[in-house]
C-alpha cells in the first residue's frame, strides 16, 4: 500500500484538537486508519500515554508507518510519557499485548466525564478500555440514577462504573475473567466507589443468570445481537475479529451502538416494567386450569389493579 501517512496523520490530530484536556487525562483514538486512509494503523491516547496498533497482516509493513507516528507524536506533543506498540498479527504474546518503546511507564488510569476508570494497557490484545463506548458510557451517566444494573461480559467493567457514577440502585458486573473484574475494582477504589464482593462475579454468565432467576432478581435491561449490541462467544476466541469487524464497519457499528441507546431510553422505564408484569399475570391466568385458593381468610385478592386489568379465575 503506498500511503502518504504524515499528512492524513496530522489532519487527524489536528480534527481532535477539541478532545484534549489541560491536564492530559482524557483519552480518544487520536486516529481512525481504517476511516481515515490507512487501514494498517490506528493510534490511541490514554492519558500521557500513546498506543499504536498495527493491523497490517504482515507487521513489517506497518513499521514504516510506526516509526514516522512515534516521530511526529514526540515532536507534537512534548508532555507524552509513554509509547506502546500493540501487533495483532504478532508471533509472541507479548508483540500482541503491546511492547513499550518508548518511555518507562505507561499510564494507569483516565479521566473521562468526571469519572476515573483504571487501565491496564498491556493486559491483553485490547487495551482494558474500549474508546468506542464513550457516548454509552456518558449516556449511562446521565440516565441510570436508581435503575438496578446487570453488566455482562462486563470486561474491565467501565459501564459498571459509569453505572456507579449516574448513582444507581445496584451495580452487578459478571464476567468470565476475574482478572478483568479487578480492574474494575480499583476504578471503583479510584472514585471512592464502595465495592461489595457479591457484585463482582466471575465466571460462566449462563450459571449466574440462572441464579439470579432462581433467586427472583430483577434488572433493566433486555439487548438483541447485532441489533443492539455486538455478540462474541462465550470463550472469548471471536473477541480480537468482532473488535476488528466494528472497526471496519463503522457505520454499521454506530446503528448498533445508537440502537441499544434508543433501546434504553425507550424501555428502561417504571411504567413499562410494571405493564410487562402485569401482562405475564394475565398470561399466567389464561393457562391455569384450576381456581387457586388461600388458606389465610385475611388474604384478598382484588379483582382489578389500579392500573392494568388482570383475569383471576
Amino acid at each position: 500500500m503506498s500511503v502518504n501517512f504524515l499528512p492524513i496523520l496530522k489532519k487527524a490530530i489536528a480534527a481532535r484538537v477539541d478532545f484534549f484536556d489541560e491536564k492530559h487525562q482524557s483519552a480518544f483514538r487520536l486516529f481512525n486508519g481504517f476511516l481515515e486512509g490507512n487501514p494498517d494503523i490506528a493510534i490511541d491516547l490514554y492519558a500521557r500515554t500513546v498506543v499504536i496498533h498495527n493491523y497490517a497482516d504482515s507487521p513489517i509493513k506497518g513499521e514504516k508507518f510506526i516509526r514516522q507516528a512515534k516521530e511526529l507524536l514526540l515532536e507534537e506533543f512534548s508532555w507524552l510519557q509513554a509509547i506502546i506498540i500493540k501487533t495483532r498479527n504478532g508471533k509472541t504474546a507479548e508483540e500482541k499485548n503491546g511492547k513499550l518503546i518508548c518511555g518507562e511507564k505507561a499510564d494507569d488510569r483516565i479521566r473521562e466525564h468526571g469519572v476515573w476508570y483504571a487501565v491496564d494497557l498491556t493486559m491483553n490484545r485490547d487495551a482494558s478500555l474500549y474508546l468506542d463506548t464513550r457516548n454509552l458510557r456518558a449516556w449511562v451517566i446521565d440516565n441510570l440514577a436508581g435503575k438496578r444494573v446487570l453488566n455482562t461480559f462486563a470486561y474491565t467493567s467501565s459501564l459498571g462504573v459509569a453505572s456507579q457514577a449516574a448513582g444507581a440502585e445496584r451495580v452487578v458486573q459478571t464476567d468470565l475473567s476475574r482478572k478483568f473484574l479487578n480492574v474494575g475494582k480499583t476504578s471503583y477504589t479510584l472514585n471512592g466507589y464502595p465495592i461489595h464482593k457479591k457484585d463482582f462475579i466471575s465466571g460462566d454468565f449462563w450459571v449466574h443468570v440462572n441464579k439470579f432467576k432462581r433467586t427472583e432478581e430483577f434488572f433493566d435491561c433486555m439487548l438483541k445481537p447485532y441489533i443492539h449490541y455486538i455478540p462474541v462467544k462465550r470463550d472469548l476466541s471471536d473477541l480480537t475479529d468482532q473488535i476488528y469487524w466494528a472497526k471496519s464497519n463503522d457505520s454499521k457499528a454506530k446503528e448498533i451502538a445508537d440502537n441499544g441507546r434508543n433501546f434504553m431510553k425507550e424501555n428502561i422505564t417504571s411504567k413499562k416494567v410494571y405493564k410487562y408484569l402485569a401482562d405475564l399475570l394475565k398470561a399466567y391466568a389464561d393457562i391455569l386450569r384450576f381456581s387457586p385458593v388461600t388458606e389465610r381468610a385475611d388474604l384478598k385478592i382484588p379483582a382489578k389493579s389500579s392500573k392494568w386489568s388482570l383475569k383471576l379465575l
